[in-house]
């Protein structure tokens, strides 16, 4: 391919891990190698449904310069340790896919793959945590990738997935994903039923034009436990440090909406109110995700923590930078 194919196969990409719901929004990103020191690589903050080979930067690791008339992704560095590390691969992915997250916060030990997922695979290992963008989340993924691994889990945050292709990538993130699910949902799948048991005043839909209501099972437990503070920095950007839950009152409910995107309710699930249509359907798969990841790591007695500080850091830039850059 020539670059520019390349450049287009990076935002065809984002498209396909949209559907695949291994990414929301502007979260994760994309490389293909152009060339010993080069790749091109997903932009910063621009949607996947509106990218275009124009938007799609290319980054030189060993001179440490781009080109293009958009800014390389923050991971741009993380990318780069991966080619640096193994010179046959030709295309990474950082994936927010939900199980593979939810893992990361415990750790590998719960896994088990068949001869055939291994083999796709390979090991999978854990990076340590640091911030996006930063370069001690840099160092912590190089690494892990330093002990053999092309599958990382990123505490916290996701996955980065190297492949020789970009079908080997994509499968093996979707083996990833089934392998994690199956360690995830072994722990949860306790035989209880969790179902919604109530419902939201109809008259409270009218409070905001992009509102939805909606459950899963994870969603409806965190809901009875009274919510849950942030463990993902996806979440943390977009909610800030916690999720709150209250009683199945329309005054409470209304309270807690105009302090946050999102609450959880009792028996109901959760309610979103957002200003842009968009964004409830990001906030759909970023809460079933936390959601999930919480439960399990209360299943599995840890509690992984961001800081305060951190949440509030995160919460600030994305409102400063990121949500304002995802339209193109």
């Amino acid at each position: 391919m020539d670059v520019m194919e390349l450049k287009q196969q990076v935002a065809d990409t984002g498209r396909i891990l949209l559907e695949k719901e291994l990414v929301a929004r502007t979260w994760g990103n994309i490389s293909v190698r152009i060339d010993e020191k080069r790749f091109a690589i997903s932009p910063s903050g621009l949607g996947y449904e509106n990218m275009r080979a124009d938007d799609v930067p290319i980054y030189d690791f060993v001179a440490e310069t781009w080109e293009g008339s958009r800014k390389p992704s923050s991971e741009k560095k993380v990318h780069a340790a991966a080619y640096r590390t193994y010179p046959d691969v030709q295309f990474v992915i950082h994936t927010h896919q939900d199980y593979a997250t939810a893992v990361g916060l415990v750790g590998t030990d719960d896994l088990q793959m068949t001869d055939e997922e291994r083999e796709i695979l390979g090991p999978v290992e854990v990076a340590a945590y640091g911030l996006p963008g930063t370069k001690k989340l840099c160092a912590n993924v190089e690494a892990a990738l330093k002990k053999g691994a092309k599958v990382v889990l990123m505490k916290h945050h996701g996955a980065v997935i190297l492949g020789a292709d970009r079908d080997d990538t994509i499968r093996k993130a979707e083996v990833l994903e089934a392998v994690c699910r199956r360690a995830v949902r072994g722990k949860l799948d306790d035989g209880e039923l969790i179902s919604a048991t109530g419902t939201i005043d109809p008259k409270l839909l009218n409070a905001g034009t992009n509102m939805d209501v909606f459950a899963t099972a994870d969603v409806l437990y965190m809901a009875k436990q009274g919510g849950f503070k942030a463990q993902l920095d996806d979440m943390a950007q977009m909610l800030g440090g916690r999720i709150r839950a209250v009683k199945n009152q329309n005054d409470a409910i209304l309270t807690a909406l105009n302090k946050s995107d999102a609450v959880l309710v009792e028996n109901v699930g959760c309610v979103i109110l957002t200003e842009a249509a968009d964004d409830v359907s990001a906030l759909k798969l970023l809460i079933a995700k936390a959601a999930t990841a919480k439960r399990y790591t209360l299943a599995c007695n840890v509690n992984p923590k961001l800081s305060a500080f951190d949440c509030k850091l995160m919460r600030t830039i994305y409102k400063k930078k990121y949500s304002k850059q995802k339209e193109g």
